[in-house]
């Protein structure tokens, strides 16, 4: 098998409740993956950059942080 790497974009949080929590999104069960990094920070800036900018959501309860872009290595296995 190939392996083949794509940027990904990681959610993350931090409260009380949860703790800490990461995860990749993705929407409607698909993963939108970018061929570059800029691409996914774009991506990032054009779809959450509100987060930033909301002192309200990044404290508790929801302690949410600004999601970044990561590399991801993708195996297919048949």
């Amino acid at each position: 098998m190939r392996s083949w790497s794509r940027w990904g974009v990681l959610w993350r949080s931090e409260n009380k409740l949860d703790g800490r929590r990461e995860h990749l999104m993705g929407r409607g069960g698909a993963l939108p993956l970018f061929k570059t990094r800029e691409e996914a920070r774009t991506h990032i800036k054009q779809n959450y950059l509100y987060i930033k900018n909301r002192p309200d959501l990044r404290r508790e309860p929801h302690g949410w942080k600004m999601p970044i872009p990561v590399r991801v290595t993708i195996t297919p296995e048949y």
